[in-house]
């Protein structure tokens, strides 16, 4: 059997003689023979082992790790399949890095106008993503948007406890299920919009009113767009069918509201429905509450009397 001093593997290998003396220390890669002077002989097995070593390493596994695939006392492919999941976030992250230094490099002109600021801002955003548990909403959100959610999810967890994520988690997977379900009933039947409620509600408790701009920006940009499907047991046939729901839980609720005008229901009753119901659907986004009571007035099917009655709000209260 041909047996090798150190310097011969160190050589065949690109290992250096201080590395292979660290692997035996650590007993990573110990010589097959030590010979009473301290010499150090390796064998073809041991040559074979190194090569395995080196492999592992190129594929980003840490020493401790390797240590526990060579003994056998870990499992190999969970462990490739958990490195490969490791080294496609690692791309997209240096993939990101590199759109943004280009897009830098589009905007200057020279060293002098280089913006540093800018750059520090990216980082900060790189930093704050790697702490998310949905990391493509880096894609849907602006800078600022981004940091509200980061706080979100901050908060979320910590006033969370495992059970009351763990019934989260369920109620989702029992509403997916019922969506599944019903794929093939019109989902502006009364069916889907008892179905769009339960979504609303659900959302609405995770995000509240506070970040509902999140919510539906996560929905129209995200989920809308294919993004984030899976990790939410989501498929585009069921989002499709789940917007559609929704959209006629809002348009029921809306109608019902605004059919009370003229009823004999005291205005400020009907008003109190009606910011409910906006502050429901987009928090304290102005902007798309005023959207809404823009569509109601042109809506054929609301009332002349209920336009009017819309006519006397002052926006500024709603």
């Amino acid at each position: 059997m041909t047996q090798w001093y150190i310097k011969e593997p160190s050589k065949l290998t690109g290992v250096s003689v201080q590395t292979l003396h660290h692997y035996d220390r650590i007993d990573l890669l110990k010589p097959s023979l030590r010979l009473p002077n301290g010499y150090r002989l390796y064998s073809e097995k041991d040559l074979l082992q190194l090569q395995q070593i080196i492999a592992l390493k190129f594929f980003g596994f840490e020493l401790s790790q390797i240590k526990a695939l060579l003994t056998g006392s870990a499992g190999a492919l969970e462990h490739f399949s958990v490195q490969a999941k490791i080294l496609e976030q690692k791309a997209r992250t240096l993939l990101d890095a590199s759109k943004a230094l280009k897009s830098i490099i589009s905007e200057v002109i020279d060293d002098k106008s280089i913006p540093w600021e800018k750059i520090i801002t990216l980082i900060e955003i790189y930093n704050m993503t790697q702490k998310l548990d949905h990391s493509w909403v880096k894609e849907i959100f602006t800078p600022d948007e981004l940091k509200q959610y980061v706080t979100f999810e901050t908060e979320l967890k910590a006033n969370s406890t495992p059970e009351q994520k763990a019934e989260f988690e369920k109620n989702w997977d029992n509403l997916v299920d019922e969506m599944k379900l019903n794929l093939k009933k019109d989902p502006t039947s009364a069916i889907g919009i008892a179905i769009g409620k339960k979504c609303m509600d659900w959302v609405n408790g995770v995000y509240g009113k506070k970040h509902a701009n999140l919510r539906t920006k996560k929905f129209e940009k995200g989920f809308a767009e294919g993004k984030g499907l899976e990790e939410a047991g989501l498929t585009p046939e069921i989002v499709a069918w789940m917007d559609k729901a929704t959209d006629a839980y809002w348009r029921d609720r809306i109608y019902g509201i605004l059919n009370q005008v003229g009823s004999g229901v005291p205005d400020e009753t009907i008003f109190k429905l009606w910011t409910e119901v906006l502050d429901d659907m987009y928090g304290e986004d102005n902007s798309r509450k005023k959207e809404i009571y823009d569509t109601a007035l042109a809506d054929k099917k609301i009332s002349k009397n209920a336009k009017e009655w819309l006519k006397t709000l002052s926006f500024k209260k709603l």
